[in-house]
């Protein structure tokens, strides 16, 4: 059987404020082509479907339109809610879908969905795990401790009754220890957020979703998908791509990835403000790309972004790289500061505070409102 595993489409996203929903409808497009070439019995989509747990209707109705074609074409469509899109509002409707060969999976309700597929190589069963915080765990397995996403993760699993016997594909979307990350991932507060591999040993295939760079985990039955465009300019130089899967009988699995051309790439050019506004230079460009420009003058250029728009129209950001931003080491602690969690700021202010470290017991306390007021933002 062959799937197409697809995931963070992240439909309405805006990326430093230019809405990307020309650039999505693109390449929802090409993914379309794809699966016309390819010609797979099914499409797994691995969470984070839009950026806002509230989408835009222009969102909602982009999603609607590549959900109908999809079905146009009688495929077996599994898609799973992320940390971005509220689970309620993903699976509305899910039960009427599924005689269109549509199944969403509902708000996590202590179990995992699973649907029964057949191919000439016998029964697969696919897996469907929106994601899920210790929280939303820990109500349906009262008598196991639970305090991290390993640990949710974990009990869940382990009440899957699985067969071995058969292939078991498995939808999930949570950040596994190990993946590569970027700017645009959102990741929990206080690091907690890991998830063991291992976990997932009993699975065949296991579709991930959360992580933008398309990456296998350990082994490569376990894979990121990525996200179909570039989201920041920390994925300048990553091949996004379609994840072909092909389950053939019992233990073979073959995987290959097709590449996604977007509308628009995300570049990254500097040189000075005359070298990069010489025509030698830019003729060689594909000057409509979303550009991220640093000027290496010593002197600022008056109205640079308007001056450089007539030639690069979609300038995302631009800054400087010369001896006075070099200088600005504050500049540089700040951007230390970005890396950092609110929950290790929080326990560095503790520890000059009161010249000790905060307990575990504070640590996780600390931990879990940190989580409550992101939850209380969306």
């Amino acid at each position: 059987m062959k799937l197409i595993h697809l995931s963070d489409l992240h439909l309405g996203k805006r990326v430093n404020e230019f809405s990307m929903l020309e650039d999505q409808e693109y390449i929802l497009g090409k993914i379309i082509e794809i699966i016309d070439e390819e010609k797979p019995e099914g499409v797994l989509i691995a969470g984070d479907i839009y950026d806002k747990s509230i989408p835009s209707a222009e969102a909602v109705l982009m999603f609607d339109d590549f959900l109908a074609r999809l079905a146009e074409r009688k495929l077996f469509i599994f898609a799973i809610s992320g940390n971005h899109d509220s689970a309620e509002r993903i699976s509305f409707g899910g039960r009427l879908m599924k005689n269109s060969k549509v199944y969403i999976s509902p708000a996590f309700n202590g179990e995992i969905q699973s649907v029964k597929l057949e191919d000439a190589h016998g029964m697969i069963r696919v897996y469907m795990l929106p994601f899920i915080k210790p929280a939303y765990v820990r109500r349906y397995y009262p008598d196991i401790a639970i305090e991290t996403h390993n640990d949710a993760v974990k009990a869940v699993i382990e009440h899957v009754k699985m067969d071995s016997q058969h292939r078991n594909v498995l939808i999930c979307h949570q950040f596994v220890t190990g993946a590569v990350c970027c700017e645009s991932e959102e990741l929990s507060v206080g690091g907690l957020d890991n998830v063991d591999a291992g976990l997932f040993e009993g699975f065949d295939y296991v579709a991930l979703g959360h992580i933008h760079g398309p990456q296998k985990i350990i082994k490569e039955t376990v894979r990121y998908a990525g996200t179909p465009l570039k989201y920041s300019f920390s994925e300048a130089n990553h091949k996004k791509s379609v994840t072909v899967v092909e389950l053939a009988e019992k233990g073979k699995v073959h995987i290959r990835q097709v590449p996604l051309v977007p509308k628009r790439d995300l570049r990254e050019i500097r040189g000075s403000y005359l070298e990069i506004t010489a025509r030698d230079y830019y003729k060689e460009l594909d000057t409509d790309n979303y550009m991220h420009i640093t000027l290496t003058d010593e002197e600022d250029v008056p109205d640079a972004v308007g001056k450089l728009r007539s030639i690069y129209p979609n300038i995302m950001k631009l800054d400087y790289d010369n001896k006075r931003t070099q200088s600005q080491t504050v500049i540089d602690g700040a951007k230390q500061l970005e890396k950092k969690s609110p929950l290790e700021l929080f326990e560095e202010f503790y520890e000059k505070q009161n010249n000790q470290l905060m307990s575990e017991a504070q640590r996780k306390f600390t931990s879990d409102l940190l989580e409550q007021l992101v939850e209380d933002e969306k």
